[in-house]
């Protein structure tokens, strides 16, 4: 391997998996931030300067128009989450910070697919739709548009069942979620 003393030459994937790899543990975080400029910007930048890659972002009113909710999911990295969930609390504009369990989470996401449908397979991209209970929400003569709603899972597996098809654009949502109801409540 070398001279003594030198060192170990690495591989790219022993780099991947202890600088910042997947470990698998997929995190949802809810945020209820103050509906003002910049705050979006200032808790994405949080995360970035801490190494964190954001899966999915998703940014919406709540039932007070003062307060927006941010649902952000990553993918569990190397370094603990709960150190920048402490620093999301010290920005000012951050009310409330959870980190989500995925059993005690309803998550949804939108998509939006443009797809091939030449005479010959209209009518199996139809049937994907069905089976899926996805909407048609636009046709045209080389092509149909169709809107998913469901679990990340559910649109990856509506993707691979058209693709070959023909997928001429996609547009996702990213995740929302919301905290189950307690049975009691």
């Amino acid at each position: 391997m070398g001279e003594p003393g030198t060192k170990e030459v690495l591989r790219l994937e022993d780099l991947e998996v202890s600088g910042g790899g997947r470990t698998g543990r997929k995190h949802v975080l809810s945020i209820l931030a103050e509906n003002k400029p910049g705050v979006l910007a200032r808790i994405a930048g949080l995360f970035a300067r801490r190494g964190f890659n954001i899966d999915s972002l998703a940014v919406g009113p709540t039932e007070d128009p003062d307060i927006s909710r941010i649902t952000l999911t990553l993918d569990g990295a190397v370094h603990p989450i709960d150190q920048v969930t402490k620093q999301l609390h010290k920005l000012v504009n951050v009310i409330k910070i959870r980190d989500m369990e995925p059993d005690g989470t309803i998550a949804r996401e939108m998509a939006l697919f443009r797809v091939s449908a030449s005479v010959e397979s209209r009518a199996e991209i139809v049937q994907f739709a069905e089976i899926f209970r996805a909407k048609i929400v636009d046709v045209s003569r080389r092509a149909l548009t169709i809107e998913v709603t469901g679990s990340n899972e559910k649109i990856d597996a509506f993707e691979r069942m058209v693709r070959p098809h023909g997928l001429i654009e996609m547009a996702r949502t990213g995740e929302v979620a919301i905290t189950r109801s307690r049975p009691d409540s």
